[in-house]
């Protein structure tokens, strides 16, 4: 009997074959593979607030800076296999280093700043200079 081949029928066999040969040159489950939290930054009227998602990173492991007018965020998270007689049938979580930096704008005050890390999330706030804050001007109105 002849059956015909067709490549693309089994496109779940294509994916793991492709899996099985490329995720060991890309370094799957080391700890050398980077990864870049994601962060937002909200700025109110009296200081600029940033959050990174560092979910399993002890705050042991994070170092925050802030050195002319770049605050720089680094830490690692360290790839923790616990049961050595079960496999992994799937890693996909990045492991290792990271680091990101932050240009700032003049108004900020490096002396008010603040880090906590609460719930895999950790939040940096940097207060504003007194001079950047924005102020209300009462307008006097002159009757004719």
């Amino acid at each position: 009997m002849l059956v015909r081949y067709t490549p693309y029928d089994d496109i779940n066999a294509f994916s793991r074959l492709f899996n099985e040969a490329f995720t060991p040159l890309l370094g799957e489950g080391s700890n050398a593979r980077p990864w870049t939290p994601a962060v937002d930054i909200q700025e109110t009227e009296n200081e600029l607030v940033l959050k990174a998602d560092v979910p399993d990173v002890g705050p042991e492991h994070i170092e925050v800076q802030f050195e002319n007018g770049t605050l720089t965020l680094k830490g690692k998270r360290d790839f923790e296999k616990k049961d050595e007689t079960k496999g992994y049938h799937r890693i996909e979580r990045s492991y290792g280093s990271f680091t990101r930096a932050f240009t700032l704008p003049d108004t900020v005050d490096p002396e008010k700043l603040a880090a906590d890390y609460k719930n895999g999330v950790l939040t940096v706030t940097i207060g504003k200079k007194e001079i950047a804050k924005p102020r209300a001007v009462k307008v006097n109105v002159q009757a004719n």
